[in-house]
């Protein structure tokens, strides 16, 4: 009954998220459901499981969830998972086969989106568990994960968790068909600065085997976005002789500055066959001018990187990003010698002028010995005294 409340209240929640905290909205809706903010669904432990029919879709929420550590073993699921509000399902198939898990309608506070572990074995017995499968979405799109050679009859069990402490709403649903998007995870962002220029070149092949596909679809998010959105719908093409075009490349010109993720994905007209992936690629875009040697201005700002914290001879990789839009600036490494410290003073008045006022810093730094080392630094870009 609570789940089926939060998913009544999900587009309520949405619409006062508007300039608010989504956690505030959460908590609101929660309130005037007459239930208390740390409220549970029933299968938050395991024991109370919910056990899923082939094709029948359930909403839930992972907000108020705990975890069972006694029913649990992250190192089972290495670093794919890290548990914080877990529920538990239960599927057993009618017939021997493929299935999907299908994710979809999620509403949540962060961009993360959900989590799944599917396994099998003894409830609350970690030691006879086999993951079937693990994935962190990482967005709120519609997703599917596949689960390979099931037995009919067999119970799976499901685990569902918020994303690196995301609390969201979602529907689940175990199927013969797969819905929405695969799970792929999106690629490392690229090391180079970001282009200056809006217009990105989209370039992927489409092989033989998914040439029965009527057409692709190309897909757009921005780093912070929840969803995607789709920015063409590109036929499959075929010569005058009837051979399969494998080669596409489509140009699109970017919103406005920031990281976007395009997706190639190819859909059948056969609703059996899932939906494929066929390439995933970044496009960064600033309107930032590029900082150049021997461009510095006289009483100009400087950014300060606290080099000395960190031990002589560690290699550091430093990220420089806008932090309020998240917008790549700079990237690089270096070997922290007392040679190399001129080199966390960074010429900063471009930046400046851009209207960047404070930036975010991830350094990782691998010392000689022990383990490494990783922070996330916010700084402020200092105004040049009169």
């Amino acid at each position: 009954m609570f789940s089926y409340k939060i998913n009544q209240f999900s587009k309520w929640v949405a619409a006062k998220g508007r300039g608010q905290s989504l956690s505030w909205c959460w908590t609101a809706a929660l309130l005037a459901l007459g239930v208390p903010a740390g409220a549970q669904v029933p299968n938050d432990n395991l024991e109370n499981r919910r056990l899923l029919q082939a094709g029948e879709t359930v909403t839930s929420s992972t907000a108020g969830c705990t975890v069972q550590w006694s029913c649990v073993d992250e190192r089972l699921t290495g670093k794919c998972i890290e548990y914080h509000n877990d529920q538990w399902f239960e599927f057993r198939p009618p017939a021997a086969g493929t299935y999907y898990v299908n994710i979809g309608g999620q509403k949540c506070r962060d961009v993360r989106g959900v989590q799944l572990v599917a396994l099998t074995g003894t409830p609350c017995q970690p030691a006879t568990y086999r993951i079937l499968a693990c994935a962190s979405l990482g967005t709120q799109d519609d997703l599917y994960i596949p689960l390979l050679g099931l037995q009919a009859g067999q119970p799976y069990l499901l685990n569902v968790d918020g994303y690196l402490k995301d609390y969201c709403s979602f529907s689940i649903q175990v199927s013969s068909r797969a819905r929405g998007l695969p799970v792929v995870p999106a690629p490392a962002l690229p090391a180079e600065p970001p282009s200056t220029k809006r217009l990105v070149t989209i370039s992927w092949e489409l092989p033989d085997s998914l040439g029965t596909a009527p057409h692709m679809r190309v897909l757009r998010r921005e780093q912070r976005q929840f969803r995607s959105q789709q920015v063409r719908r590109v036929p499959v093409a075929r010569t005058t002789l009837g051979a399969l075009q494998s080669r596409y490349t489509l140009l699109d010109t970017l919103p406005a500055p920031g990281n976007y993720v395009y997706q190639v994905v190819a859909e059948s007209d056969d609703p059996a066959t899932p939906p494929a992936l066929l390439s995933q690629q970044w496009a960064s875009y600033s309107a930032l001018r590029p900082i150049m040697p021997g461009a510095v201005v006289a009483d100009a700002s400087f950014l300060e990187l606290p080099l000395g914290r960190y031990p002589r001879g560690a290699y550091l990789t430093i990220l420089i990003s806008n932090a309020e839009t998240g917008n790549l600036l700079r990237r690089f490494a270096l070997s922290n010698e007392l040679n190399q410290r001129q080199r966390g003073r960074l010429y900063a008045q471009p930046w400046l002028d851009a209207g960047v006022r404070q930036v975010a810093v991830d350094i990782e730094c691998r010392p000689p010995r022990g383990p490494v080392v990783r922070d996330h630094l916010l700084l402020p870009l200092t105004i040049p005294a009169p």
